[in-house]
């Protein structure tokens, strides 16, 4: 990496002094919303080219994959959502790669990799095959109108040229540059520092950053249709790579893979059809929340109960999904009993108005960056690619730019887990991609981003949108709440204090946080009958919409 200083005139992006007030945005000819204005701007200019949202999704998750590496990178995993209006049709795409086919959780203790019992967050070990240049390509040949060297192109550019440093993602690599000091010893580190933290850099808003190792991959990729990364040059020196550390990967596991198109899930709530992407992606997670909401009336209901009912739900629905969940071909029940609107109903009817310590029940037979794209003659793509926790596995392929996801780090090594690592198996994964629909007919893309935070996000943004009638800014703006796998309730800051002090009597260990990033990143996009896109984008982050 290369950077130029901005100087002392950079501004400090924690010192927000005046709150934000964003409005929708409304356009017709195209749309795509980002956490990162370059990457939408990206999408917009291939729209521009005559691309398809399918091509404008590329176009920006590549493009992030440089503007923002604090979240993903090119050995990401991918998860979409399609709309073709061609097709009229909702289409899937699970590009999350499995584990190594030369793994498994017996030998990562025998060898003395894991952690006290789990599989470790950082090194080769928790690398599983990566799945986003897999996706793109996918993307391209079978939605796309240009070609996937055009998509790549904006990416190329910002690599190569370099571009500014935004505010918060100043504050999140430099948060990420003091970790990986502290915790990422020894040689198979070393190019991750080299990439990313050239002479210890810090930066500051406003930095220039080149990555010309990312530019010259991003090419590579965009002219063989990736199958560089899978079947070439690429393939081999991960295997080189994970061969000289100790790793697990093989080029056989990369020519090996194959992304997945699937039929996305749903429920019915308040007369739409919500859509996520089927396990081993959590997103039936939120499903499972709303599935149970859905038994409520909220019209009148306190804010306080309201809020309590959400906990409880969200509560319920992981105690259940991380019992059950992980790959579908090993999982041991169907998973859409988890669905089933009866095992929702009783669910419901176990709350009380206190909150309590759930634990996983059987059903009734019968785990990032987020964007989202839109183009004028209807299509639309709900699209979420991430290396997991942050720059992910601190592994990054030497002289490719490549970061390495740490996804594996999700397994268990406790042989009675549905998660349990096991070779080509893939694991629980926390990214998912959002969907409305009516009556057949799409409504639009939404997700937050933010690891097991996001199905949380997605029940909250939902119920912003179908219960209390917010556009998609202020279901985006709305203060949000995150249970935490401790069993605690975080809240941000702006959150109601009468509210609070209720859930607290309620018996929600409840505490306040100044970290806004613990509460995920949105990004949503609606269609209204007439044709017109009503975008919202998040108020937390450096988002931003580009349109015409």
């Amino acid at each position: 990496m290369n950077t130029t200083a901005a100087g002392k005139t950079a501004f400090d992006p924690l010192c927000q002094k005046y709150p934000s007030q964003r409005f929708p945005i409304y356009a017709r000819g195209g749309m795509v919303n980002c956490s990162s204005p370059l990457a939408a701007a990206a999408g917009l200019s291939v729209l521009r080219k005559g691309g398809s949202a399918a091509d404008a999704a590329v176009a920006a998750a590549a493009a992030l994959t440089v503007v923002e590496p604090t979240a993903n990178g090119i050995g990401s995993d991918s998860f979409a959502l399609v709309w073709s209006e061609k097709d009229r049709r909702l289409f899937g795409l699970n590009s999350s790669g499995p584990a190594p086919l030369g793994i498994s959780a017996e030998k990562v203790l025998a060898e003395g990799l894991d952690r006290d019992g789990r599989m470790p967050s950082h090194g080769w070990t928790p690398v599983t095959v990566p799945g986003a240049p897999k996706a793109w390509a996918e993307m391209v040949r079978r939605f796309g109108r240009l070609t996937l060297s055009e998509d790549l192109a904006p990416a190329v550019q910002y690599a190569r040229d370099g571009y500014p440093c935004a505010p918060n993602l100043a504050l999140m690599w430099n948060r990420a540059i003091r970790e990986y000091r502290k915790r990422l010893k020894g040689p198979a580190f070393e190019a991750w520092f080299r990439t990313f933290a050239p002479a210890g850099n810090s930066l500051q808003a406003g930095d220039l950053i080149c990555l010309p190792d990312h530019a010259a991959t991003l090419e590579a990729i965009g002219e063989s249709g990736a199958e560089c990364f899978y079947r070439g040059e690429i393939a081999r020196k991960i295997d080189a790579e994970s061969r000289k550390y100790g790793g697990f990967l093989r080029y056989e596991d990369l020519a090996g893979f194959e992304a997945r198109w699937v039929d996305p899930i749903r429920v019915s709530y308040r007369g739409c059809e919500v859509c996520e992407i089927p396990p081993n992606g959590q997103g039936i997670v939120a499903l499972m929340a709303l599935n149970i909401l859905k038994e409520f009336d909220f019209a009148g209901m306190e804010p306080a109960e309201i809020c309590h009912r959400q906990l409880e739900a969200v509560k319920m629905a992981f105690a259940d999904a991380l019992h059950w969940v992980t790959d579908p071909a090993e999982m041991q029940i169907d998973w859409n009993r988890l669905l089933d609107p009866d095992c929702g109903a009783r669910r419901a009817r176990e709350m009380t108005d206190r909150a309590q310590v759930w634990s996983h029940a059987v059903p009734p037979k019968s785990g990032t960056v987020y964007l989202c794209c839109a183009d004028g003659e209807g299509n639309m793509v709900s699209f979420i690619q991430s290396n997991y926790m942050g720059f992910g596995s601190g592994i990054v392929v030497d002289g490719t730019g490549i970061a390495l996801q740490n996804r594996g780090a999700d397994f268990s090594l406790n042989q009675a887990d549905a998660n349990v690592l096991k070779p080509g198996k893939r694991s629980y994964h926390t990214i998912i991609p959002g969907f409305l629909m009516k009556d057949g007919l799409p409504v639009g893309p939404f997700g937050v981003m933010g690891a097991y935070m996001q199905p949380q996000g997605h029940v909250q943004v939902v119920m912003n949108t179908l219960d209390f009638h917010m556009d998609p800014q202020q279901a985006l703006d709305a203060p949000r709440w995150q249970w935490m796998r401790d069993g605690s309730v975080t809240v941000e800051k702006r959150f109601d204090r009468g509210i609070a002090e209720s859930l607290r009597q309620r018996g929600h260990d409840l505490r306040y946080e100044e970290d806004v990033s613990l509460f995920g990143r949105g990004q949503m996009i609606v269609r209204l009958p007439n044709g017109v896109l009503v975008g919202g984008t998040e108020s937390r982050t450096d988002s931003n919409i580009a349109c015409f």
